[in-house]
């Protein structure tokens, strides 16, 4: 044990020192500040794109985005389904403090109805701050297209009003601004039609107007530093695509084809949003992360679970979405910034979504505010440099409550609150087959007391009485 603090205290030492040691009071370039876009996929999992080991179909721009940069190989979402884990890439909290824990919420929040089913969320509160709400008071010019999902049932709790100063895209509480071909959409808080597709007609398909509004975003802002959150709903279920794409005459079931044509859409976004930072100029003053949300498998039906298989879109990984396993929350994470992150590198650091907000601020030369993660912008611009082992901390309500902690080369999951830990050690077990909890009780009780210190309840998620 006297080891296991020693490290705790090496890396406490560091993250309170790693700020003033790369010196963040600047911006990491000496001239203007930089761009940062960050561009999410939806239920993307670790193994689709290509980069990462997919087979059977192709991710040429996602490919592009870590050749000229970096990729990462255990970066972890902020949960294991959509709105926690944006919750903690907006708040840079990790689940056992930000507001929204899971996309429906146990108290408090808002009532409200997803078709005919009456159901309770959690929403962002005029206390909670974004990375949005940072980077605007410091000058930068912030964009949402696409998702936001952290407004509920609340109509207060809109991306203006959480430090966007420009949204387009679709909200929870609005059904008319929802699936692929949306008959309404947001521009800001005014709702606008869409007469391409009204009355059931799809002539304009959301991930192509998320690419679009995107690229106006940035030729728009190209003179000033600006925060582009490019939030696609690929490749979400259900699983549709105005057409099959280059997948037209493989010789697979069309749900396949779909996937895969989703993703080849949401690729051919991301080439368009590059091509658009290099057209105006700006290409060596933007950084650009791409990630996905959680891992593969919207909903466990026979449909998903077959085409999620047929792709090894979890890799080699066990669990999918809605799990604790690395299946459910490793994913894909890259870095680009030309002349800044070295081409072409991979790095093992242990990230996850909570760090992303003291990044940013990191790069923009911000001041620093109080979250769960840390400035990785050392690791970005020296992937070589040696990092200490720290815990990143997960929790998650649906159906059942969930926990989970990483800790170096350990991985502890929890099934129920009284369930007993299960530890894998990922160095020699990433698809956690072997529970090995019985052989290393020093190590499940300094879990177990990161977990006591890391979890709080709130009022949305209050703890059983």
């Amino acid at each position: 044990m006297q080891d296991l603090t020693r490290r705790s205290f090496l890396w406490t030492s560091l993250a309170a020192t790693s700020t003033l040691a790369f010196g963040a009071s600047k911006p990491a370039n000496a001239g203007r500040r930089p761009n940062i876009i960050f561009i999410l996929a939806d239920d993307m999992g670790y193994g689709d794109p290509s980069v990462y080991g997919q087979k059977k179909f192709r991710t040429p721009n996602i490919d592009r985005l870590a050749a000229e940069g970096l990729r990462f190989t255990q970066a972890y979402a902020g949960a294991p389904v959509c709105a926690p884990s944006r919750s903690a890439l907006m708040t840079g909290l990790n689940g056992g403090h930000t507001r929204v824990r899971d996309n429906f919420a146990l108290a408090g929040g808002h009532v409200g109805y997803k078709g005919k089913e009456e159901i309770r969320r959690a929403s962002l509160t005029p206390e909670d701050r974004t990375i949005a709400d940072y980077l605007s008071k410091s000058g930068y010019a912030t964009g949402l297209m696409g998702k936001w999902h952290l407004d509920g049932y609340d109509p207060d709790a809109t991306p203006n009003r959480h430090g966007f100063g420009t949204f387009k895209g679709w909200l929870t509480q609005t059904g008319s601004t929802q699936g692929y071909f949306p008959e309404q959409r947001y521009d800001n808080e005014r709702l606008i039609d869409i007469p391409a597709n009204a009355n059931g007609k799809q002539g304009r398909y959301a991930t192509d107007m998320v690419t679009d509004d995107s690229v106006a975003f940035i030729q728009q802002h190209a003179g000033q530093p600006f925060f582009l959150y490019a939030a696609y709903d690929a490749p979400h279920s259900p699983y549709i695509a105005p057409d099959f794409g280059s997948y037209a005459n493989e010789p697979w079931d069309d749900d396949e084809k779909t996937y895969a044509a989703m993703i080849e859409r949401l690729d051919r976004g991301i080439g368009h949003i590059l091509d658009a930072v290099k057209a105006a100029g700006i290409d060596r003053e933007t950084i650009v992360f791409f990630a996905s949300d959680n891992g593969p498998r919207s909903e466990p039906t026979p449909q998903q679970t077959k085409v999620i298989n047929f792709f090894d879109s979890n890799g080699a990984l066990h669990g999918y979405k809605r799990d604790m396993y690395e299946g459910g929350i490793r994913d894909p994470l890259i870095a680009r910034w030309p002349g800044h992150i070295p081409a072409g590198r991979t790095s093992d650091l242990p990230t996850f979504f909570p760090d992303f907000v003291p990044t940013a601020l990191d790069l923009a030369g911000a001041p620093a505010e109080h979250t769960d993660g840390m400035s990785i912008r050392p690791w970005l611009l020296h992937p070589e440099l040696k990092f200490a082992d720290r815990f990143l901390y997960w929790e998650f309500y649906e159906p059942s409550f969930e926990q989970a902690v990483r800790w170096g080369k350990w991985k502890a999951v929890r099934h129920g609150r009284k369930g007993k830990l299960e530890l894998y050690d990922l160095t020699i077990d990433p698809a956690e087959k072997n529970d090995i909890a019985a052989l290393h009780p020093e190590i499940v009780a300094r879990m177990e007391q990161h977990i006591r210190a890391t979890h709080t309840p709130s009022a949305e998620y209050p703890d059983p009485k």
